[in-house]
């Protein structure tokens, strides 16, 4: 389990600590849920089923985004497995290493590279995903089906709220400016 606090524990700390400050407890937790959610069964599917085979998650969402979809673009692909196109080169020739998957330049347009599943690559998706998809049920074991398809159209509604007003909702945020650079972490030294 995440973390040394149970959700109940931390959803309780959270709410003696904000007391007072006008909040909208309900979209808090909501938020504070998915993250949650989406950290615990990460860590349980990458410790359980994608461990067998040597794969991070990312390593798998990049495998199953190019078995979906298909030979495609590394922009589309990263852009559908929600990482960087930095990060999606080292993960990419990584799985190129491996056997898995295999690079090549686009026909038309030498700057860009395509990326597609050898047949290692497709055998491999072909054996896991059963597997991914049996934990899949085991995280969702206390919902039953249409619990199940109530959550996804819930967390869709909250995809699609991003997609469609976020770029927006930033620029009315930030007065119109760019963001700022995003930063490691690490301070310049002195």
């Amino acid at each position: 389990m995440p973390g040394q606090r149970s959700i109940t524990e931390a959803e309780g700390l959270a709410s003696a600590k904000l007391g007072g400050i006008p909040i909208r407890r309900e979209q808090m937790a909501a938020v504070a849920n998915i993250y949650r959610a989406a950290s615990a069964v990460r860590q349980h599917l990458e410790n359980s089923v994608l461990r067998g085979s040597d794969l991070t998650w990312t390593a798998f969402v990049v495998l199953w985004v190019v078995w979906v979809w298909g030979e495609s673009e590394t922009r589309h692909v990263a852009e559908e497995a929600g990482i960087s196109k930095g990060t999606l080169t080292g993960v990419a020739r990584t799985l190129q290493a491996r056997g898995l998957l295999h690079r090549a330049a686009h026909p038309s347009d030498g700057r860009l590279v395509l990326l597609s599943l050898t047949d290692e690559g497709e055998e491999l998706m072909r054996r896991l995903f059963p597997q991914f998809n049996e934990e899949e049920a085991f995280v969702t074991g206390r919902l039953d089906d249409e619990e199940c398809r109530g959550l996804a159209q819930a967390l869709r509604q909250v995809v699609l709220q991003v997609e469609e007003h976020g770029e927006e909702r930033r620029h009315t945020l930030l007065d119109g400016a760019e963001p700022a650079p995003r930063r490691s972490g690490r301070r310049p030294r002195a």
